[in-house]
């Protein structure tokens, strides 16, 4: 590019010890609505690494030595100067990842506030064991401490959102953090750490490494010094990051990908069922780890379920992200949007019909956004379970829909992938509902709604969908080092 090409383009720089520090290398970044390089993001790598975790291991003992309440009254800080950006942070969480304006402005933002919120209060109100032992005269109690450095790497999906559910129990509980976004969204997490000194973070507490997961990811999973790491992502890079982590017995929170199924009974009402199912298949154009992509229907209303679904995905207005009346924005790349329109391509070469959406459908699109990544949503029928549609995760604007005739078989279809993170049942007999949900093997399971969130509560998947759980107990069991102290008197 010319010059004047790259002065007009964001160029981001890696935040250490409190401070912005240039990297010798980038890599660009495309605004997925257009097609265009947006922004140069850092390309670290162990240099860049070794910089952040050291200056996170200078900052651990004053932070962690702070009390809870210092820490909670500096998370909240940073809550209410997030929220006061709100529409500058919308518009760039928008702009970078391709998601709706609108969504990000309702859902994305506003949730990165309430993480840091949300455990600046939880932080207060935990409270540690204490056993006695009259007979042997001894007193048990136990002690929580921050383990030190935490390594966090979140992905592209809910760029925001996702690193400040990692970053807000981490500093909490006393810890520094050296942090790296995914590099295809890497704009917020900037701005954030802008806000990091006037809400009182003392340098090197927060430490965020811009780059890729082969070099930047890499170097944090395997610094010695970095005893802890959260992940969000795919179970492949889980892979890799258990086994490079492996030598250093580092604790491991993973949060990976989903095939989560949506069970439908004939006595679901389907006024709320349709519209919920819609959402929770098509929302942030799928790439949400826990949309609904397998919908399976009670063979009695199956028909009228398709009719009434299809008739209301085709409603969903793909396009222009930062237009209020899109509902489906672009999807992160073109080699993403590639890979979720084979997908449809497979079925297709399989048997299975497409009834709305990709290569059934026109996609208009505004002139501004011709080159972008776009796809319209898209409803795959008479696919067989063992189809790659209805095993892997595609995470793209897709859903499969088939029929079944009993609760029994429906259960064994349903946990019949390898994945187990989210699970929704729409039906209004209360006995089958607590029964279904006992038996499917899926770390939250919703009925009659989708994606209403206690962040009390665990939050995680079984099976391939991931290891550990986050929420307020469990990340501040994850994020502290227990100790039980036995005294004799």
């Amino acid at each position: 590019p010319t010059m004047a090409h790259s002065r007009a383009l964001l160029v981001l720089e890696n935040f250490i010890g409190g401070k912005f520090v240039p990297c010798s290398s980038y890599i660009d970044s495309y605004n997925p609505s257009t097609g265009d390089v947006y922004c140069r993001v850092p390309d670290s790598g162990k240099e860049e690494v070794e910089a952040a975790v050291k200056a996170a291991k200078d900052a651990f003992p004053i932070w962690s030595s702070k009390s809870p309440l210092e820490r909670s009254q500096i998370l909240k800080k940073l809550a209410d100067l997030i929220e006061h950006d709100l529409e500058a942070f919308a518009q760039a969480e928008s702009k970078d990842q391709g998601k709706t304006i609108t969504f990000a402005r309702t859902v994305d933002i506003p949730r990165a506030a309430h993480n840091f919120r949300f455990f600046a209060s939880s932080i207060l109100h935990h409270v540690t064991e204490c056993t006695e032992m009259p007979s042997m005269g001894c007193v048990h109690y136990t002690s929580r401490a921050p383990v030190g450095v935490a390594g966090l790497i979140s992905p592209w999906n809910l760029p925001l959102y996702l690193l400040t559910w990692k970053i807000a129990p981490a500093i909490a509980c006393g810890n520094t953090v050296v942090a790296k976004p995914s590099e295809m969204t890497s704009v917020t997490a900037w701005m954030m750490c802008k806000l990091l000194e006037k809400a009182g973070v003392p340098p090197g507490v927060v430490n965020v490494v811009f780059g890729t997961g082969a070099k930047a990811g890499e170097a944090l999973v395997c610094h010695p010094d970095v005893p802890l790491i959260s992940f969000t992502g795919s179970t492949l890079t889980a892979q890799r990051i258990t086994e490079r982590s492996a030598p250093h017995c580092k604790r491991l929170s993973l949060e990976l990908g989903g095939k989560n199924p949506a069970i439908i009974f004939d006595d679901a009402d389907l006024s709320q069922c349709i519209p919920t199912t819609v959402r929770s298949s098509f929302a942030n154009q799928g790439e949400i780890c826990l949309c609904t992509s397998r919908i399976f229907v009670q063979r009695g209303i199956y028909s009228e379920f398709l009719k009434r679904f299809v008739a209301e995905a085709k409603k969903w207005k793909t396009g222009n992200p930062s237009d209020p009346s899109t509902d489906v924005g672009a999807l992160i790349s073109k080699e993403h949007l590639e890979k979720v329109r084979n997908y449809v391509k497979k079925a297709q070469a399989e048997g299975a019909r497409v009834l709305c959406g990709e290569g059934v459908d026109p996609l208009a699109l505004p002139p501004g956004n011709q080159k972008g990544y776009f796809m319209l949503p898209t409803v795959i029928v008479e696919v067989k379970d063992e189809s790659c549609c209805m095993q892997e995760e595609i995470f793209g604007p897709v859903t499969c829909v088939v029929a079944f005739d009993t609760e029994e078989e429906v259960i064994q279809r349903a946990n019949g992938v390898k994945y187990g993170l989210a699970a929704t049942i729409w039906s209004s007999n209360v006995g089958r509902v607590h029964r279904v949900a006992h038996r499917l093997q899926s770390g939250l399971v919703w009925t009659n709604c989708w994606l209403v969130r206690d962040l009390n509560l665990p939050f995680g998947g079984m099976k391939a969908s991931g290891i550990g759980r986050e929420g307020a107990k469990d990340s501040y069991e994850f994020f502290t080092e227990v100790k039980t102290i036995t005294i004799k008197h």
